[in-house]
């Protein structure tokens, strides 16, 4: 990411009271898609970092980072779901998720903006082919004229791969 361009404050996104952050999603393209994940999930937002490969590992882990001493893996999100890979660019971005009390850093080609989705504005995910990264919704949001996928941040990184995370920290 270009270091003239600031990323948001993650603190500027949302406050620590859980209460705030429900039914509160950080959303992000990757492709032409517009993607969300649950914000209490959220660590912070870096631009792209050296990323140092890992041998042997699944071929969407691009790698990990040094994030302040804590070694990060980091998930290629375009790999994980089958698409192409792009170029990076000033918005390429890692966000860095704790799930199961681990940092994981997910690549997206850019992030937009916190929205709230609220219950009734939820729909679950549609049935479609087995075997296709929408394997990995949770749900589809509605804001406004707009759709969002909601993304299931522990299919996501933990579907088939149980523990693979624990062996790279």
């Amino acid at each position: 990411m270009a270091n003239n361009q600031e990323m948001p404050d993650i603190d500027d996104i949302f406050e620590e009271d859980e209460d705030t952050q429900k039914d509160k999603y950080l959303t992000f393209r990757i492709a032409d898609e517009d993607y969300a994940i649950e914000i209490k999930y959220i660590i912070e937002i870096i631009g792209i970092q050296n990323i140092t490969r890992v041998p042997n590992v699944k071929s969407y882990i691009k790698g990990i980072i040094n994030l302040r001493g804590i070694i990060v893996p980091v998930v290629e999100v375009r790999k994980r779901f089958g698409l192409s890979l792009a170029e990076y660019d000033d918005r390429t971005c890692i966000i860095v998720v704790d799930v199961n009390n681990i940092s994981i850093g997910l690549i997206v080609d850019e992030v937009a903006e916190v929205v709230t989705i609220s219950e009734n504005e939820r729909s679950p995910s549609p049935s479609t082919n087995k075997g296709s990264h929408s394997r990995f919704i949770q749900a589809i949001g509605k804001v406004g004229d707009q759709v969002k996928i909601i993304l299931d941040i522990y299919k996501l990184l933990y579907e088939e791969n149980a523990g693979i995370f624990e062996a790279i920290e």
